[in-house]
């Protein structure tokens, strides 16, 4: 089932039954909208932290660029270093990382190459199952990990054995972890988390650690906007007129995700230009916590705005969840949700 004939209007999210096979949940492993265009080039390295250009110098080499041979110096000792089939990128939030991922991607001359979040190569697993997604991905010249959770002891196991597979057949990876920007300090650097939860790959993988400030300088403390039943029906109409824009009330969608498939939730938001949320109110279900985090996190892929009436959507996981395990996956949601109701 595709969405694609409509080009403004309204529609529902609940109404939606997406289909996606093997082969398109492949294909759409890809960078998101905003680092279709990332390069190296573009890659602005702050001069005050010199471990962003190191990084960006060994990274280039990574990707088959930089000099063919170089007497000495730096270069020589990054191809010497570069005999590891992974690189590990750690950092704090908003210093590229993502940015020097993709731009990894765009660079390396590779058949096949794929780039996605965490949660998209777990939820292909689960889609597919553990041996027919390592047939997929056999055979691939890179992978790059955006976000690997380092919360989830078994989907961490199963994506350290899938990669552990895949280099022994001489695929490259690149990875970054989750590192969210409101945990006040909490995670900054995650190198020792992220080696210990793969021990099993750890050899594989040559840790870059880039230093900086939040590029974007958000704020730790900002709140999600939240609209006026009015003022929600206003805007859902104006974006109706120019664009696809969705309206559905929080509990019916979040009823609705329990019966797709989170690999599927790209597919869910097909065509849609903005995301309405009704009446929204505090998650208490765990399992429907985490189903709204992968929600959220192909709508921020996709850039899309979020209008919503009801509780603020900065406070919908409560705090016994943000004190639990999964702290990290909602603090990076409820970042993600302040950024995209103010949009």
């Amino acid at each position: 089932m595709t969405h694609a004939a409509a080009r403004t209007g309204i529609v529902h999210l609940a109404e939606r039954s997406p289909d996606l096979a093997g082969a398109d949940m492949v294909a759409a492993l890809t960078p998101p909208p905003q680092f279709e265009d990332a390069t190296f080039e573009s890659y602005r390295a702050d001069p005050e932290y010199p471990s962003q250009q190191q990084a960006k110098d060994v990274l280039v080499a990574f990707a088959g660029g930089g000099p063919a041979s170089a007497r000495g110096g730096f270069f020589r000792r990054a191809k010497r270093e570069q005999q590891k089939p992974g690189v590990y990128l750690d950092g704090g939030f908003g210093v590229g990382k993502t940015h020097l991922l993709a731009a990894v991607y765009h660079a390396t001359a590779a058949r096949r190459k794929y780039f996605g979040s965490f949660i998209e190569y777990t939820a292909l697993v689960g889609a597919l199952g553990y041996k027919n997604t390592v047939e997929l991905f056999k055979g691939a010249d890179l992978l790059c990990i955006d976000e690997f959770e380092l919360d989830d002891p078994g989907d961490t196991m199963v994506m350290t054995r899938l990669l552990g597979e895949l280099v022994a057949t001489g695929t490259k990876l690149a990875a970054t972890s989750n590192t969210p920007p409101n945990a006040l300090g909490e995670g900054r650097f995650a190198a020792q988390d992220f080696l210990r939860e793969i021990h099993a790959m750890a050899e594989s993988f040559q840790t870059i650690r880039i230093d900086g400030t939040d590029y974007r300088h958000r704020a730790v403390d900002g709140h999600a906007v939240t609209l006026t039943p009015s003022e929600y029906e206003d805007a859902v109409a104006e974006a109706a007129r120019a664009s696809v824009v969705s309206d559905d009330a929080f509990g019916d969608l979040i009823t609705h995700l329990a019966r797709v498939h989170p690999s599927r939730y790209i597919r869910l938001i097909e065509g849609v230009d903005t995301v309405g949320l009704r009446d929204v109110t505090v998650l208490s279900d765990q399992s429907s916590a985490l189903r709204f985090v992968a929600f959220i996190d192909r709508v921020y892929d996709a850039q899309l705005p979020i209008r919503a009436t009801g509780a603020t959507l900065d406070t919908v996981f409560p705090d016994e969840m943000l004190a639990g395990g999964y702290r990290k996956k909602y603090l990076r949601a409820v970042s993600r949700l302040v950024a995209s109701t103010l949009a």
